[in-house]
């Protein structure tokens, strides 16, 4: 298992954003995803217009995950509607 940052973007709404962390959550739970640490960085501007939003609230996680299950979980989280962006980093050891 690899050590990863998973940096994701959420509509500002509170009931949204709620919605949105539990489902992603939910999906990292459900490809077995360790989730170490969960920061919330607040909402913020964005330098570009995403899915005709100006502003989104910005949560970190760190993850333990298999590598061959980060190809899936990317799937499953490009037809996520309360997801606005997401990146995954791997983190050297």
């Amino acid at each position: 298992m690899r050590i990863y940052e998973l940096m994701t973007i959420f509509p500002v709404e509170e009931d949204q954003f709620k919605a949105g962390v539990d489902s992603v959550k939910a999906a990292l739970g459900e490809f077995g995803v360790e989730i170490e640490k969960e920061d919330s960085f607040g909402e913020r501007g964005l330098t570009y217009e995403v899915k005709k939003r100006n502003r989104g609230k910005f949560v970190l996680f760190v993850i333990k995950a298999n590598p061959a299950k980060i190809i899936e979980i990317d799937r499953l989280f490009k037809l996520n509607q309360g997801l606005l962006k997401y990146l995954f980093v791997r983190i050297d050891e």
